[in-house]
C-alpha cells in the first residue's frame, strides 16, 4: 500500500488540468449512476432517467428534452460501448490536446456530438418521418477528436495489435470506410451520426490551418485564462493615465517571460514554441 485512497487519486487526477481526465470521469460516472438504477428499478427509474438522457430523434420530443443535445453524448448503457469510447477518447484526447492545448478539447468534444447529433436527426426525419428513435454515446464526439488528429498529423503513427504501427490517416479512412459499408446491417443512426462527428473534427482543422478557429466562442465561454487574457489585451489597448514608467527588474522579466511560455504551453501545448523559446526555456530550468 503506497498511503493513498482510491478518493484521493481520483482528485490528484481531476487537479491536472487536463480536461480529457474530466470527461472520462463524466462519462464513467453516468454509466455506473444509470446501471445501477437499472439494477435496482428497471421499468420506472432507470426508463425514466434513460428517457431523460438520449437523444431524441422525433422534433415534438426532442423539443420538450432539448437537453438531449448534450447529455446523449456523456451517456452510455452497454460495457463495451462505453469502453471502446473511452479508451478512444483517452488516447487520441491526449493526442489531440498535447498539439492544440487543452482548451480546444471540451469545444471540440461538444460540437462533434452537436454535429453527429444533427446529421442523425436530420437523416431520420428525412428517411424516415414520423419513427421514434433515440440514440445515447459519446461515438461521434471521440470520432470527431480522432479525425481531427488525423487531419492535423496524417502520418503520425500509432500501435496496434496486430497491425502494428499504423498512420493516423489510414486509421480515420478506415473507420469512415467501415461505417458506410456497414449502415445496411443496421444502427444507421449511430453510423451517420458518426460521420457527422468525423465531418466536423475535418472541417475544424481545415479552417484552423486556415487561421479561423470556429471553436472560439466556446473556448471563451469555457477557458476563464482566454477571458482573462482577452481583458488583458483590452487593457493594453488604453491610455495610460500616468506618463511615470515601471522599471522592471530583470529578474521579474525573466519570471513574467517564463510564465507567459507557461501559459502558453498549457493553452497550445509545446510544440506551439519557437526553437528560441525552447532553447530559452532550457536555459532557465538549468540555471534553477
Amino acid at each position: 500500500m503506497n498511503g493513498t485512497s482510491f478518493q484521493s487519486d481520483i482528485r490528484f487526477w481531476l487537479r491536472q488540468g487536463n480536461t480529457v481526465n474530466h470527461l472520462l470521469i463524466w462519462n464513467i460516472v453516468i454509466f455506473i449512476g444509470i446501471n445501477l438504477l437499472y439494477l435496482i428499478s428497471p421499468n420506472t427509474a432507470f426508463a425514466w432517467t434513460f428517457d431523460q438522457l438520449t437523444l431524441h430523434s422525433l422534433p415534438g420530443t426532442f423539443i420538450r428534452k432539448p437537453w438531449g443535445l448534450i447529455t446523449y453524448m456523456f451517456t452510455h448503457v452497454e460495457i463495451f460501448h462505453v469502453f471502446f469510447n473511452m479508451l478512444n477518447l483517452y488516447w487520441f484526447g491526449n493526442l489531440f490536446r498535447g498539439f492544440l492545448g487543452n482548451k480546444r478539447v471540451l469545444p471540440l468534444y461538444l460540437m462533434g456530438g452537436i454535429t453527429g447529433a444533427a446529421l442523425y436527426m436530420l437523416s431520420y426525419n428525412l428517411l424516415f418521418p414520423g419513427m421514434a428513435s433515440t440514440m445515447i454515446g459519446a461515438s461521434a464526439s471521440v470520432m470527431c477528436i480522432l479525425v481531427a488528429c488525423a487531419t492535423l498529423m496524417p502520418n503520425y503513427e500509432i500501435g496496434l495489435l496486430f497491425f502494428g504501427n499504423v498512420k493516423l490517416k489510414w486509421l480515420a479512412i478506415a473507420l469512415i470506410a467501415l461505417g458506410i459499408i456497414s449502415i445496411p446491417r443496421g444502427n444507421l443512426g449511430g453510423i451517420i451520426a458518426h460521420m457527422g462527428g468525423a465531418l466536423f473534427g475535418f472541417v475544424y482543422i481545415r479552417t484552423l490551418q486556415s487561421g479561423t478557429d470556429i471553436c472560439k466562442p466556446l473556448i471563451w465561454l469555457f477557458d476563464a485564462e482566454t477571458r482573462r487574457e482577452n481583458k488583458r489585451v483590452q487593457a493594453r489597448s488604453k491610455p495610460k493615465k500616468s506618463p511615470l514608467k515601471v522599471v522592471k527588474k530583470p529578474d521579474d522579466n525573466n519570471q513574467l517571460r517564463l510564465d507567459q511560455l507557461l501559459d502558453k504551453i498549457n493553452e497550445k501545448g509545446y510544440n506551439s514554441l519557437s526553437a528560441e523559446e525552447k532553447a530559452w526555456l532550457d536555459k532557465v530550468s538549468k540555471e534553477n
